[in-house]
C-alpha cells in the first residue's frame, strides 16, 4: 500500500504527519511526501528551498517514529490539486491524506480549494485533516 501526504508545512502539518504514522504502521503502507509549488516566475528559489527544508523534516518527524518515508517536490507549473491527484495516480497510491484550513465561505468562492478539488478528482479515497 502506498500512501501519499500532500505536506505543507503549515500548523495542520504535526496532525497530518501523525496520522500518516498511524496508517503506514496500521497498513504496512509506505509513505509519499510530496509539497507543489507552481513553478515559473512564481516560485523564487528561496521558496524551493524551504519546502524541500520542510519536507525533509517532515521525513525525519516520520523516521523518528520508524516509519520511512521519499520525499518529492513539484514544480511543474500546475496547480497544487492537480500535482496531488497526477502524482497519486502515477505512482498508484492507494490513499491521500492532505490538511485542510478553515476559511470563510467568500474565501472558499474566490480562491478554491486545493483540498476540495482532491477529493472530487482523486482515484483514490483522501482523508483530510483540519
Amino acid at each position: 500500500m502506498k500512501i501519499l501526504v500532500a505536506y505543507r508545512g503549515s500548523n495542520v502539518g504535526k496532525d497530518l504527519l501523525d496520522l500518516a504514522v498511524q496508517h503506514a504502521k496500521a497498513f504496512g503502507a509506505e509513505v509519499q511526501l510530496m509539497t507543489s509549488l507552481p513553478g515559473g516566475d512564481r516560485t523564487t528559489t528561496e521558496q524551493a528551498s524551504e519546502a524541500e527544508e520542510g519536507l525533509e523534516e517532515a521525513k525525519k518527524v516520520l523516521a523518528d517514529q520508524g516509519v520511512t518515508a521519499e520525499t518529492h517536490l513539484l514544480v511543474r507549473g500546475k496547480t497544487a490539486g492537480e500535482d496531488v491527484v497526477a502524482f497519486a495516480r502515477d505512482n498508484k497510491c492507494n490513499e491521500i491524506l492532505i490538511g485542510v484550513k478553515s476559511r470563510s465561505k467568500m474565501g472558499k468562492i474566490l480562491f478554491g480549494s486545493t483540498a476540495q478539488y482532491v477529493i472530487l478528482k482523486a482515484d483514490c479515497p483522501v482523508v483530510s485533516v483540519k
